[in-house]
């Protein structure tokens, strides 16, 4: 505890300093001595930053961050349970996550340009620590609500700033690899965050899985800390300016298509996984386990599906997970048939989202920042409809909820291949 106290009181020092702070500034404070004092120059810092370590902690940080959105999905039967009320009432727990998520990536972006985008990620990161353990404390749903939006708001901060980072200090060669590894951070939460989820509660009740996680973001911010390089100079490009490029970018011709398409993503990957929560559907452990090893496995095949192009990428990918979505409406499949048809979904998945960001960042040329946060936003504000979608349509069956989301896959699939 002494530990982690020390390295938060690190952390509130560095955003204490300001941007672009010369690493020999500390010579002022020294009776007689200044900068131009010393014979040589400090080292200019490198112009990438170190690969291993920047992606492993951005992966990291993003398993964590998407691990609280769809961490409470196996949870809503005990919290229900626990404050009397129906378990479809509460996936607004879901949903108010993802929205103060989707904010946060609209405010905390264009903030990152002129604060520094490893400022931001720490703030953001060390207060999500706070704000994930209060929701541990939530007497009653409506606090709870309060403070789901709270902490995806402050967690929010971290997934902008984190991919301007990949596109501003990583090897160029090596930014669709950096940036995939940590959209596969953000995707097996979805495996891992609901795994972690049911195995805390079944041991110590559902509030534990709050308190570790705010245990967790905590450690998260030291390695942050340690990995990301010192923000350089500020730059002079007001936020407003961000903000106000947003909306254009909606309507430009090469992009509209693209972040339509955008929430047909992980929208109907929650609602799946939601509706497969409410409706009792067995062998859900097992189910949730399945899509790993997907989800580990497509970094591996980026170099290859490079090759195609963004729009076509997305397209077959979308157009994949639609297939595996029909025919689990439409063939009502046992548990290994299910396992199999939600690999097929998880794999499409997971190839179009980095496509997407990689598609509109590139289009979207120097504005490459507004319109990764456009895609943020847009990518779980569809995530946080999912679960409403799912409360209203999953009965005592799954079939009506997967053809809509294949109806609605297919025709992301459509907007995607029309963008070429």
């Amino acid at each position: 505890m002494v530990a982690a106290v020390g390295g938060m009181t690190g952390i509130l020092a560095d955003l204490n300093q300001p941007v672009g702070c010369h690493p020999t500034s500390w010579l002022a404070t020294v009776p007689g001595m200044t900068t131009s004092s010393v014979p040589l120059r400090a080292p200019a810092p490198p112009e990438h930053a170190p690969f291993g370590r920047t992606v492993a902690a951005l992966a990291t940080v993003a398993l964590l961050a998407t691990g609280q959105l769809y961490g409470m999905i196996p949870l809503l039967g005990r919290v229900a349970a626990g404050w009397h009320v129906a378990p479809a009432s509460l996936t607004w727990l879901v949903s108010v996550y993802g929205f103060g998520y989707a904010a946060g990536f609209l405010i905390f972006g264009p903030l990152s340009d002129r604060l520094g985008r490893r400022r931001v990620m720490l703030a953001g990161v060390a207060a999500t620590a706070v704000t994930t353990a209060l929701v541990a404390t939530a007497p009653a749903p409506g606090a709870a609500l309060a403070l789901r939006v709270l902490q995806g708001l402050t967690i929010g901060a971290f997934p902008p700033a984190a991919m301007a980072y990949i596109a501003e200090r990583v090897e160029p060669r090596r930014r669709l690899v950096a940036v995939t590894a940590m959209t596969t951070g953000f995707l097996s939460s979805a495996v891992l965050g609901q795994l972690a989820a049911q195995g805390l509660a079944a041991v110590l009740g559902w509030r534990s899985f709050f308190l570790a996680g705010g245990a967790a973001f905590a450690a998260a911010a030291l390695l942050l800390r340690w990995a990301l390089l010192p923000d350089g100079p500020s730059g002079g490009t007001s936020p407003w300016a961000a903000y106000r490029a947003m909306i254009p970018l909606l309507g430009a011709p090469g992009l509209r298509r693209l972040f339509l398409a955008v929430p047909t993503v992980l929208g109907s990957f929650v609602a799946l996984y939601t509706g497969l929560q409410l409706t009792g559907t067995s062998g859900l452990l097992g189910l949730r386990a399945s899509a790993l090893p997907v989800i580990l496995a497509v970094p591996f095949a980026t170099a290859r599906l490079a090759r195609i192009p963004g729009p076509a990428r997305v397209g077959l990918a979308l157009a994949l997970s639609a297939a595996g979505t029909a025919l689990i409406g439409l063939l009502h499949p046992g548990t290994l048939g299910l396992a199999l048809l939600l690999m097929a979904v998880t794999a499409g998945t997971c190839v179009a989202a980095p496509g997407l960001i990689d598609t509109i960042g590139t289009r979207a040329g120097a504005a490459r920042a507004p319109a990764v946060s456009l895609f943020s936003a847009l990518l779980f504000a569809g995530a946080s409809l999912g679960p409403q979608l799912a409360g209203a349509l999953s009965g005592s069956s799954l079939a009506p909820l997967a053809l809509v989301l294949a109806a609605l896959l297919g025709g992301g699939a459509l907007l995607a291949a029309a963008a070429r």
